[in-house]
């Protein structure tokens, strides 16, 4: 009765999800499936049109009629084409229509096949959003595919009203209907502008206090939020928070911040056992590749992502719910709402995390980086490059009233010392970067500039090489390809942190580095900025970081 085309049987189960009910179909030969799947369900009324241009424009009268979405759906080619007059007189006058085209393959695209042209974004401007369907032969690609769908039609009525196109990929053969359910999807919901009087709220904390494990994860925020001291007791035991260095002081309590050497400890069974029900998260980007394989291997029953602009952000591939506002005013208004009790979970997860030793490591990278963060003065501002160094530093604690900051919106390697002296140079603070030979190399001719001033102090630490190259899982490097792959070099920057008027200092052992670490962490000792370069061997470094999280999984 319905398609096997499994980004098809997605697309019409959240049609249906989203309150979608009047389609608009068009004849052709490529969407068969979707047409033939759309008519045998009840729940869609369903108009033949022959033309798309008035079929488009039949559709945009459906839609106007009680401002709810109506769907067009056209075979591929120049079908698709016809559609755009109304496809723009519905952005603008605001009304919310999908626009649902079937297409060849990628690969036939422009290699004379009939009925084939780049059909993905055709439309430009004049959509709210538009998205290509993978063709599903993965749960990656199905999971991408549902996200896909979600996203553009919660488009629909999100920030006003207007039009969406969703491309459809269809592989021959496509004339069977061998499926007589559609299957169980996953719907992503968006709530806007909550407030304590709005009728969509009370369901919402309804949710919240149905579940007893609750977790909580702050992605990177650059400020310094002090909660309401009313609700910070009442918000901190009813979660489990896990937050990163590039966190910052955003959440109502000390959190749980030691998390891959805490989730290297936990073996398969106990991770299931503390999975979250619910997952609410908010701000940017995760550092802990551990943190997101725990969350996508123990998917909780819920994650709501709360964020002032209301986008689908789904990492860790389990996403119901989207909270458009202020991740702090949201926080503060359910405080009084949850029911009074507190919850074990959060107490089980301190306890696993009390449990795990503070990191202890001789001469190295990461003893380099825990002996500086210890002796920092405070305030300061702390710049951490990417790469190696900002995972290193998360293995220490880090004082609160240090200032965070890393350029993890890509987390590429190029620009972390530009940023950190564009930073100095507005800032009446002590800046600290702490980078790689390769970033540091990489950027250099930021030096090469008068604006920034004696509150800069550069740690760089150079192993001749990339480390993080040689520490991934499973990479075997024939020697004849190392030398690339690794960018090694016996490179240092002491001539040429000296010729930009640096005070330099080095070290290529314990005792030096010790004497090096108290200069470069007083306050005031010198009128020019400061660079301390501390050499290590990349293959010790390794192997000693590889000792330490295989001690902790040998003691689980």
């Amino acid at each position: 009765m319905y398609t096997d085309k499994k980004s098809i049987l997605q697309l019409v189960a959240l049609l249906k999800a989203h309150g979608i009910r009047k389609v608009v179909l068009c004849p052709g030969s490529r969407n068969i499936p979707i047409v033939q799947t759309l008519a045998n369900i009840p729940d869609f009324t369903c108009y033949p049109m022959t033309d798309e241009r008035s079929a488009g424009f039949f559709a945009l009268g459906l839609a106007l009629h009680g401002g709810t979405p109506a769907a067009v759906c056209c075979t591929s080619g120049t079908a698709l084409l016809n559609l755009h007059p109304a496809v723009a007189e519905a952005f603008y006058q605001q009304v919310p229509l999908v626009v649902i085209s079937a297409d060849r393959p990628a690969a036939w695209i422009g290699q004379m096949d009939g009925q084939t042209l780049p059909q993905p974004g055709v439309f430009g401007s004049l959509v709210k959003k538009s998205v290509d369907l993978p063709e599903v032969d993965s749960e990656e690609s199905e999971w991408y595919c549902n996200r896909l769908i979600n996203e553009a039609l919660l488009e629909l009525n999100h920030h006003g009203k207007g039009p969406v196109h969703i491309n459809v990929p269809i592989s021959e053969p496509f004339f069977k209907l061998p499926v007589t359910e559609l299957p169980e999807v996953r719907v992503i919901t968006r709530y806007q502008g909550l407030s304590v009087y709005d009728k969509d709220y009370q369901p919402l904390i309804d949710r919240l206090n149905r579940y007893q494990r609750r977790m909580a994860v702050v992605g990177q925020m650059n400020l310094i939020y002090l909660f309401d001291k009313r609700y910070t007791k009442m918000l901190y035991k009813h979660f489990a928070w896990f937050t990163e260095n590039i966190s910052n002081q955003t959440v109502p309590g000390v959190p749980i911040r030691n998390i891959e050497p805490l989730l290297c400890s936990m073996n398969f069974e106990t991770q299931q056992k503390m999975r979250p029900e619910l997952l609410i998260t908010y701000g940017g980007h995760i550092i802990s590749k551990r943190l997101k394989k725990f969350l996508r291997r123990h998917p909780p029953v819920e994650h709501w992502h709360i964020a002032p602009d209301g986008e689908v952000v789904d990492l860790y591939g389990s996403l119901t719910t989207v909270i458009e506002m202020d991740p702090f005013e949201f926080l503060e208004k359910i405080a009084p709402m949850m029911e009074n009790r507190t919850p074990e979970y959060p107490r089980q997860w301190e306890a696993l995390s009390k449990a795990i030793p503070q990191a202890q490591f001789d001469y190295s990278e990461m003893s380099t980086i825990g002996a500086v963060i210890k002796n920092l003065p405070a305030p300061c501002s702390l710049h951490l490059a990417n790469s190696s160094v900002v995972r290193y530093a998360q293995l220490f604690d880090i004082p609160a009233n240090v200032e965070i900051l890393s350029n993890r919106g890509t987390n590429g390697i190029e620009g972390s010392l530009s940023t950190a002296l564009g930073y100095a140079t507005a800032s009446d603070k002590l800046n600290y970067l702490f980078i790689g030979d390769l970033s540091f190399f990489y950027d250099m001719n930021a030096l090469w500039n008068s604006n920034y001033g004696a509150n800069i102090r550069i740690l760089l630490l150079n192993n001749e090489g990339g480390e993080i190259f040689h520490a991934l899982p499973g990479l075997e490097l024939h020697e004849n390809a190392r030398r690339f792959v690794t960018a090694t070099h016996c490179t240092t920057a002491k001539a040429w942190a000296e010729d930009r008027g640096f005070e330099y200092l080095s070290a290529r052992n314990s005792e030096e580095l010790n004497a090096a670490v108290t200069v470069f962490t007083q306050a005031s000792v010198t009128n020019r900025p400061m660079l301390l370069e501390v050499f290590t061997d990349k293959n010790l470094d390794i192997e000693m970081l590889k000792e330490y999280y295989h001690n902790l999984k040998k003691e689980s």
